[in-house]
């Protein structure tokens, strides 16, 4: 838990054991700029042994008994519950994340590594088939099971500091895969305290690495063909870099995306029209706007939009804005002054071309305040790029069609929520929305961490979600027997 005073540098995670480097990281809460944490910084040459190590003990980790694997998962998961409010703590410190948010993130992240536990021990199990389907293939048989790429790098982003840890580091513990974590530099402390726990298992030495090195040191480790497999959570022009600059490496990257939140016309009773009014206000907002999948566009049919749009500017303003370490704070502030300054300049540019400003608009510091705008002109900023931020848009339409010919007029396609009753309409919207999930009663940022999880177009390649992930962490390998009495 951070204190005013700050202790010793934290150490990082090096083959499993603790490790400093030469330099020291300062890591500060963007609430109020105070000292959160000093984090040593490892050397290249310490890099160096992190990868060495993980590629060394690749096959050793892979053979290890389910039960092991398992019995790490279930053990960090405990330890997890039994530190709650500690570790929300220092995510709301280093991340300025409200503290209900932030005790949300360390129930995720308990789930999370308990799903692992459950699918490490049914992985694996292996697929028999039949081949005596034709002549050539009698007294034959297939047995297909998965097998490790490789050892992976996992890029964690600062905005689910300790949640978006455990989604790379978790499936690849159940894999039996070494994985190397980069937190992001802005907050790992919460993914250091993972390998903490994780120091407390009998994984192998070598089989985990907590690394938190600067952004441009990537590059080279981006590269090292002893890590085949990367899995990034970031932004769309990074993560495309990446895959990129390694096109034989398999990657999974989950990218941006500006949520769709669309109310068809039968969504239009007052009971209706208060739940999605008040899902949207909140989630427009929550964890300050910092998410993939926080709702951006409202895409409202014109029959209930006048009716709505009140609503929804209710909701926005109910928020309550503050110091994160208090309860009471819905909304926290932006990960940095420079984060809010940008979101200020992008609601500045569409005020200036033409959209009305219906809440919010203001600045302070690193603190957004919740914002609404009607009437955006299609080609500014906001309607086009991912605000990250407590922004959101209105729009009316006249028709389905149109509202989701709106949904998909977007580069990013990560998630949408469509508010209606009618189920003929939620399959025509899962049919018709180029997004990779669909959320229908509710808003796009509902995700369940067991689920698959991942766009498409600009916002990403692959799925997260703890099976979904070990499947991209492995590959099918055939085994044939012959001559038996099938």
């Amino acid at each position: 838990m951070p204190n005013e005073t700050v202790a010793a540098p934290h150490a990082f995670w090096l083959a499993g054991r603790r490790a400093t480097g030469e330099e020291t990281l300062d890591v500060t809460s963007p609430w109020d700029g105070r000292l959160v944490g000093k984090v040593a910084v490892p050397t290249d040459a310490q890099v160096e042994e992190a990868v060495a190590a993980a590629y060394a003990v690749r096959d050793e980790f892979a053979a290890t008994p389910a039960h092991v694997r398992a019995a790490a998962l279930d053990h960090v998961s405990r330890r997890l519950v039994e530190r709650t409010e500690e570790i929300a703590r220092l995510i709301s410190a280093e991340n300025g994340k409200p503290m209900k948010w932030a005790r949300g993130e360390v129930g995720r992240a308990i789930s999370v590594f308990r799903f692992a536990a459950e699918e490490s021990r049914r992985f694996n199990g292996g697929e028999a088939q039949r081949l005596d389907t034709d002549a050539g293939g009698t007294g034959r048989l297939a047995l297909t099971r998965r097998f490790p790429r490789g050892a992976v790098l996992g890029i964690a982003p600062f905005n689910f500091p300790l949640n978006l840890c455990a989604h790379k580091i978790a499936p690849a513990i159940a894999v039996g895969t070494p994985i190397i974590l980069k937190p992001a530099p802005a907050t790992p402390l919460s993914g250091l305290l993972i390998g903490e726990l994780l120091a407390e298992t009998d994984l192998p030495a070598g089989a985990w690495s907590v690394l938190p090195v600067a952004n441009d040191r990537m590059p080279a480790l981006v590269q090292d063909e002893r890590l085949p497999v990367i899995s990034f959570t970031g932004s769309d022009k990074v993560g495309f870099a990446i895959m990129d600059s390694v096109p034989r490496k398999h990657c999974t990257l989950e990218l941006g995306g500006n949520g769709a939140a669309v109310v068809l016309a039968d969504y239009a009773s007052e009971k209706d029209l208060d739940w999605a009014a008040t899902r949207i206000g909140t989630f427009a907002n929550y964890q300050g706007g910092q998410s993939c999948i926080s709702v951006q566009r409202v895409v409202a049919d014109a029959s209930l939009y006048e009716r709505l749009v009140p609503k929804i500017v209710a909701a926005v303003e109910a928020q309550v804005t503050g110091d994160p370490s208090d309860d009471a704070t819905d909304v926290g502030p932006l990960v940095s002054e420079d984060a809010a300054k940008r979101v200020e300049a992008w609601v500045d540019e569409a005020v200036a071309g033409g959209a009305r400003l219906l809440a919010g608009g203001k600045r302070d510091g690193a603190s957004y305040a919740p914002t609404v705008l009607a009437d955006v002109p299609p080609d500014v900023t906001i309607s086009c790029e991912e605000v990250f931020g407590p922004v959101l848009t209105l729009s009316s339409v006249d028709s389905e069609e149109a509202a989701f010919e709106m949904v998909n007029d977007s580069k990013y396609g990560l998630q949408a929520g469509v508010f209606t009753h009618d189920v003929q309409a939620a399959f025509r919207a899962h049919r018709a929305l180029e997004v990779g999930g669909v959320i229908v009663g509710d808003i796009p940022s509902y995700r369940a961490d067991q689920m698959p999880y991942g766009g498409v177009k600009q916002s990403g390649v692959g799925r997260e979600g703890v099976k979904y992930a070990m499947d991209d962490y492995t590959y099918e390998r055939v085994m044939v027997f012959t001559g038996l009495a099938l």
